[in-house]
């Protein structure tokens, strides 16, 4: 067999590759939370189904000193290894600042210039940072680049439009802070485009409009099992068909018996 200049045959080569990717996507998995968080009044689920071994979103949630609970999501451009590796990155500097008690859009601008400090070619990431308050039932948040969450409730299920600059793209990003106020019984449902744009045979996208539905119609059940819905009616959508991209979300609900 012909051994190429490192001296390894291509058979060692591949099993090489093999072994990184198997590493990089236990290191990607210790990067996401392992479980619910429940924080009551609070509740927290995600999902995330990579499209290939390792991938470029990322989320994590946790409770903050002031007893509020944060959370973030995001997506990195492109697939695989290189994108597995920038989310990394973010990952690595969002919890540098994501704890620090700074509102959603001030810790948004701030990872955007840390990220325009290691500038990398056509790298950059969206990504949506909330903090919640039971307290108060207030919900704060910005965006960078992301599908506009949902907005979960009895009266219905609306989402919510915003818009904000990719993460690492332009030096002067800036974002605005939004907020929406809870009643007992309210999610969020903050997710990936892939999720939307997951497609079936006929190359038909899953969509906001069937996300809004689901979502309207099990709008009491736990964070966990509504979540468990929205991914069981996008599976059963696409019905095996190959998809492009990752498909995470993250859902935040309010006990419906908080007072």
């Amino acid at each position: 067999m012909t051994r190429l200049a490192t001296g390894l045959d291509p058979n060692s080569i591949e099993q090489l590759r093999e072994h990184e990717i198997e590493e990089a996507r236990t290191l990607q998995l210790a990067m996401l939370p392992t479980e619910l968080l429940r924080a009551h009044p609070v509740e927290v689920a995600s999902q995330l189904r990579p499209v290939a071994e390792v991938g470029g979103d990322f989320l994590d949630y946790f409770l903050l000193a002031d007893h509020t609970v944060g959370l973030y999501l995001g997506d990195v451009v492109g697939k695989g290894l290189p994108a597995a590796l920038y989310a990394a990155l973010a990952v690595g500097t969002l919890r540098g600042i994501n704890k620090t008690g700074e509102s959603p859009a001030d810790v948004l601008e701030l990872l955007n210039r840390r990220l325009r400090m290691r500038a990398l070619a056509r790298r950059y990431c969206a990504v949506q940072y909330a903090v919640f308050d039971p307290a108060t039932r207030l919900l704060r948040y910005a965006n960078a680049g992301m599908p506009g969450p949902l907005h979960i409730s009895a009266r219905g299920c609306r989402e919510l439009q915003l818009g904000g600059l990719p993460s690492g793209m332009f030096d002067e990003a800036r974002y605005e802070l939004n907020s929406v106020h809870f009643e007992p019984g309210d999610s969020i449902l903050f997710f990936t485009d892939g999720l939307l744009e997951a497609l079936n045979a006929k190359q038909e996208e899953f969509g906001v409009d069937r996300l809004v539905e689901i979502c309207a119609r099990n709008h009491s059940e736990p964070a966990e099992a509504l979540l468990g819905r929205v991914f069981r009616a996008a599976e059963g959508f696409v019905a095996g068909h190959p998809q492009q991209d990752d498909m995470t979300a993250a859902l935040l609900k309010l006990d419906a018996r908080s007072a």
